[in-house]
């Protein structure tokens, strides 16, 4: 229950990905899209305050593109996933399989069979909402799945331990040696998957386009740097 503190409510960032699908549906019933639509993707360790940064990097780029953007995560995802309906449309609205994911896909080990079965729709959408682009993708490995897609730009926050724990305790109302018990496990649990699934390191710091500390940046900051990264490479 407290860990789901960590997260905000998916309301908004749902309504804002079935827009920016819908949008995506009618720009293709007009013209086929030939226009270069950025997709932006931020891991960061756990404890990290990324959602604020990611939530204000919506709100500029919105307000610089003047279209909608999509705020993705693994909550929204399984969200998604419920409706097998509107799965569909959102996928077949925004993006398309790149074949590049097949033959990813067909290098994990087969003792993941049924984990492997879930990855690959995973990456199946993570690999179209990024296609389609005017998305940001926080955690789920999207660095590593998307990372020869080139409308993606790759951003990487991380922190000291002390401000982890700090941030952690405060948002999920836990003690401090609890805060440090999630973070341990939730660190080694999110490491071990893309290790296990993509066989990468997520920590790879060649993965990313900029890096940023959180203990000496705050989310204003951060997002505006993002922006302005995104928008100088367009």
């Amino acid at each position: 229950m407290t860990e789901r503190l960590l997260v905000p409510s998916i309301e908004k960032r749902l309504s804002g990905l079935i827009e920016v699908s819908r949008r995506a549906k009618l720009a293709a019933g007009m013209e086929e899209r030939k226009v270069f639509k950025p997709t932006v993707t931020i891991s960061r360790e756990f404890g990290c305050e990324a959602y604020p940064a990611a939530e204000k990097l919506k709100a500029i780029l919105e307000e610089k593109s003047g279209e909608p953007w999509a705020l993705v995560d693994r909550t929204l995802i399984d969200e998604v996933a419920k409706h097998h309906d509107l799965t569909a449309d959102i996928l077949h609205n925004l993006g398309k399989r790149p074949r590049w994911l097949d033959d990813m896909i067909s290098t994990l080990s087969p003792r993941w069979h049924n984990e492997r079965d879930h990855f690959q729709l995973l990456a199946q959408q993570i690999a179209a909402l990024a296609g389609g682009g005017n998305v940001i993708i926080v955690g789920l490995g999207a660095a590593i799945v998307t990372q020869s897609m080139k409308n993606c730009f790759h951003f990487r926050i991380f922190a000291s331990k002390e401000f982890k724990t700090a941030s952690v305790s405060a948002r999920a109302a836990v003690s401090r040696a609890e805060a440090i018990a999630m973070i341990e496990r939730r660190q080694k649990e999110r490491e071990k998957f893309v290790r296990d699934f993509l066989n990468r390191d997520i920590n790879d710091i060649h993965l990313f386009h900029l890096l940023f500390n959180n203990d000496r940046n705050s989310h204003e900051t951060m997002a505006q740097t993002m922006a302005s990264y995104v928008i100088s490479h367009l």
